[in-house]
């Protein structure tokens, strides 16, 4: 590293961030983690994440954390069933024993793993940062929300999709996609549910048809992740004159969208446990790329925000994080360091970017699900 340890400073504590200072700290460079959240308890961090060989595993072997993250993970049943709006499955994809090998893992205990690996006191909680002021020679001093400000030789925007670093970069700014996701779930469908879990299979289900889908997702414990998905207004439940918080109304709308679908289809919404959440699809311009400027760079979302059709977000921002840190330890200065960073992970996220905009536009295609099987038939990345 630099003659004089420089301060750097990472802003956010999502696994991306939360990677990047292990693997620092790891190589004897200290580093300060601030989160907006209060505490680790303030964020529920549900879900599943995905973890591949290539990127996530990859970052978790060189934060030494592979044993323990082994110990709580669990394989990935990998099948693919792609299906049209009559529920007839047009393809059955089930990886042959010994492909490449991916294991999934609950955000929260992902999560405690990296903070249980950091050293005490390296996250501060509840600091929201609400701008950067650049002092020259690449110093930048952090302002946060309650009025508390520090000054750091390299600040690293790690803060997700509406990330207060980037815009210090770039001009650009997440778009929406035009489709959106409206999520629900099913519990334990293997024994009260066992149509839909036969349905969904071991893996993943999509149902698509003219620019809509159902998808489901299977997760531990008999759990199906179920997505009703369609291009339109990410306002489209202002329009349709309900709340997202009335289940029964989203329900009715949903229903009324996807009139016509094969009823056992339909069973996704109609069995479901607990309400609705809205997520339409934000991404960034693909390729995303920035000036090099000295003091400030990005790694996750803040970097390279692309819809979920890629697959791995989580994985890739943790081999992002890896991949600064490791440059940041072995670099002749910090700002050489983060040269070579960004010269790799650019090029990177664009190929990844772009094939998540391909996948996202074929699968609510006009000719979807034809279009679709074609895709899925072909090599992806």
């Amino acid at each position: 590293m630099h003659p004089t340890t420089p301060r750097i400073a990472i802003i956010g504590a999502g696994p991306g961030g939360l990677t990047c200072a292990r693997v620092l700290q790891r190589s004897g460079v200290p580093v300060t983690v601030f989160a907006h959240e209060t505490s680790v308890a303030a964020d529920p961090q549900g879900g599943t994440l995905e973890l591949r060989m290539t990127t996530g595993r990859t970052a978790l072997r060189a934060a030494g954390l592979d044993e323990e993250f082994t110990a709580i993970a669990r394989p990935v049943r990998r099948e693919v069933r792609l299906l049209d709006h009559t529920a007839t499955v047009l393809l059955q994809d089930t990886p042959a024993p010994g492909g490449p090998d991916r294991n999934e893992v609950d955000r929260a205990g992902l999560r405690r793993l990296l903070l249980a690996s950091l050293t005490a006191g390296t996250v501060h909680w509840g600091r929201y940062l609400r701008t950067l002021h650049p002092l020259g020679d690449g110093r930048h001093k952090a302002e946060f929300d309650d009025g508390h400000t520090e000054t750091f030789d390299l600040v690293i925007g790690a803060d997700g999709a509406w990330s207060r670093v980037r815009p210090m970069l770039s001009d650009d700014t997440p778009h929406y996609s035009g489709v959106t996701f409206v999520e629900t779930g099913i519990e334990d469908a293997d024994r009260r549910h066992p149509d839909l879990a036969r349905l969904v299979g071991s893996g993943s289900m999509l149902a698509l048809s003219a620019g809509k889908g159902l998808l489901a997702r299977r997760h531990s414990r008999g759990h199906l992740l179920v997505y009703a998905a369609f291009r339109g207004s990410q306002d489209w439940a202002l329009e349709a004159g309900v709340r997202v918080t009335d289940t029964e109304a989203v329900r009715a709308v949903l229903l009324d969208g996807f009139a016509g679908w094969d009823d056992r289809l339909l069973a996704l919404l109609r069995d479901i446990d607990g309400g609705f959440i809205n997520r339409p699809l934000f991404a960034l311009p693909v390729p995303h790329a920035w000036t090099h400027t000295p003091g400030l760079t990005l790694l996750g979302d803040a970097a390279h925000l692309m819809t979920p059709f890629a697959g791995g977000g989580a994985g890739l921002a943790m081999l992002d994080g890896c991949e600064l840190a490791r440059a940041l330890a072995e670099g002749s200065t910090p700002d050489a360091a983060v040269r070579a960073y960004e010269s790799t992970v650019l090029p990177r996220a664009a190929r990844t970017a772009g094939y998540a905009a391909r996948a996202l536009a074929t699968a609510f295609a006009p000719d979807a699900p034809k279009s679709m099987l074609r895709l899925l038939r072909a090599d992806r990345p």
